[in-house]
């Protein structure tokens, strides 16, 4: 049980660290997960755009949980996701002080293992463009603490209980769950076999991750790599040299961790440790293989660097576990001198990455992007069943801060470069008809009158969101200094 002193700490480091890293309910890949939630509230939403997004609903039960919430506490679903981004993350941090609780006995040494997760919760995570926890509510999140709690289980040998928490986590997000449930299935394979990490073996972990897909392995359509191309990160023969280095470093970080472990006969830690060099290697070898030969082209998309995830979260607790007992102790003034340029330059970046954007975007203030309020003024000022038209490449557009029409203005739009491309590259079915959507819109800068009017017989577009200075002619009932909604006739 935690003790009150405990709680206040996990408390404080998660109002914390949502003030540093910011709070944006609407951004990146809420633009997948939200339209789900708002359709279980609303069946009548989004009637002509829902594969985009359900096929990752139809695969989670966020948008059940979210709803469901909403339902029992009657509160708005803004205010559910707040709640629930503030819980995730204390769970998170919560997860953490009990795995360094099995790695460390010294206070300052779990204090500063979680105090460097909380500082970093928005560390990119190697090329695989991914942070430790995401600036809002959605599955990876909720996957992300539930990881944790199951390597604790599985450690304290509670298998029962790690199960658990793996099947929660493949509730809500399979992919990071297959991550987490192959490290689980490591540590006691380690242990019982006493693996040299030299002599280490990527089969297992590259059988869970293919079987399941090796009935695809047919030549992909020009389509799907069009879509493909918007997500270089799935390849790592794509990735920039320094990209790769954070993939490779850890192992070698790990194995010099489970060194010092067996020196200080701390033998939890030298587990996890050598675990995770082997974790690491497995799946960098896997990633390799799929990324490489052109006919395992569309096997990429299952991502096997995604591991990086739990192993980036646990290298930072554990190294920051390590700091505190070697060298911050109980000096302040080094404590001070460590955490805050950390702090303060996950701030600034946060700051810079969301320029037009409130850093915490609450529920009860109005909305400072221009994007958003006029999205805002989309959800208030049309009918559900409207379609609109954007610049494919909207979400990159400056000042946007890849804040999400369909999560925002809750319609429907036509398909997008970045967010509905990856929906494709996930499920492959989609290709066509993404290719032709974003094809309609190409050169869309240059966009007329008549161009409008085509999409509108083509299919269905009532509405567009332009940047200013719009086409002429459009009668555009909501403009300020970036946007303009119009209607087309």
């Amino acid at each position: 049980m935690l003790k009150r002193k405990e709680i206040f700490l996990l408390l404080s480091l998660t109002v914390a660290a949502i003030l540093l890293h910011g709070y944006h309910p609407w951004a990146e890949d809420a633009e997948i997960y939200i339209p789900g939630v708002l359709r279980s509230l609303n069946p009548q939403l989004f009637p002509h755009d829902r594969p985009f997004f359900e096929s990752h609903a139809h695969l989670t039960l966020f948008p059940n949980l979210v709803a469901g919430l909403v339902g029992v506490t009657h509160l708005p679903m803004e205010w559910v996701l707040l709640l629930g981004q503030f819980a995730s993350v204390f769970l998170f941090l919560y997860a953490c002080w009990r795995l360094s609780g099995i790695c460390f006995s010294d206070s300052a040494a779990r204090c500063a293992g979680v105090m460097s997760v909380a500082a970093l919760l928005t560390l990119p995570v190697a090329g695989t463009a991914l942070y430790l926890m995401d600036q809002y509510f959605n599955p990876r999140n909720i996957a992300a603490f539930a990881a944790i709690f199951a390597v604790v289980a599985t450690l304290e040998r509670r298998y029962v209980h790690a199960c658990l928490w793996l099947l929660f986590a493949a509730s809500v997000h399979p992919l990071m769950a297959v991550f987490a449930c192959s490290y689980c299935v490591l540590l006691p394979l380690v242990k019982a076999v006493n693996v040299r990490i030299e002599h280490a073996t990527p089969a297992f972990a590259g059988m869970m991750l293919v079987t399941p897909f090796l009935g695809e392995l047919q030549t992909p359509s020009p389509a799907y790599r069009a879509a493909a191309a918007f997500h270089s990160f799935h390849y790592v023969t794509r990735w920039a040299w320094y990209e790769v280095v954070g993939a490779i470093a850890p192992a070698l970080i790990f194995w010099l961790f489970a060194r010092l472990a067996r020196k200080r006969q701390r033998p939890a830690l030298e587990l996890l440790c050598r675990s995770l060099v082997v974790y690491d290697l497995v799946y960098f070898v896997a990633a390799v293989i799929l990324a490489i030969p052109a006919r395992f082209e569309s096997l990429a998309r299952i991502q096997p660097l995604r591991s990086l995830h739990l192993l980036y979260g646990l290298l930072i607790l554990i190294g920051g576990g390590l700091l505190g007992e070697f060298l911050l102790k109980t000096r302040a003034w080094r404590w001070v001198l460590v955490f805050l340029p950390i702090c303060g330059g996950m701030f600034a970046a946060q700051v810079q990455l969301f320029g037009t954007s409130d850093h915490v975007e609450m529920p009860w203030t109005a909305p400072k992007n221009d994007y958003e309020q006029a999205f805002l003024w989309v959800r208030q000022n049309t009918s559900t069943d409207a379609l609109f038209a954007l610049d494919p490449g909207f979400l990159h557009a400056p000042g946007e801060d890849s804040q999400g029409f369909r999560a925002i203005a809750q319609r429907s739009r036509l398909a997008d470069d970045f967010k509905d491309s990856g929906a494709v590259s996930m499920f492959p079915a989609l290709a066509e008809e993404w290719y032709a959507q974003t094809e309609a819109l190409k050169n869309w800068q240059s966009f007329g009158k008549s161009d409008f009017q085509q999409l509108r017989q083509r299919y269905g577009v009532s509405w567009v969101a332009v940047q200013r200075p719009q086409p002429m002619d459009l009668d555009c009932p909501y403009q300020n200094r970036t946007v303009s909604v119009c209607k087309i006739q």
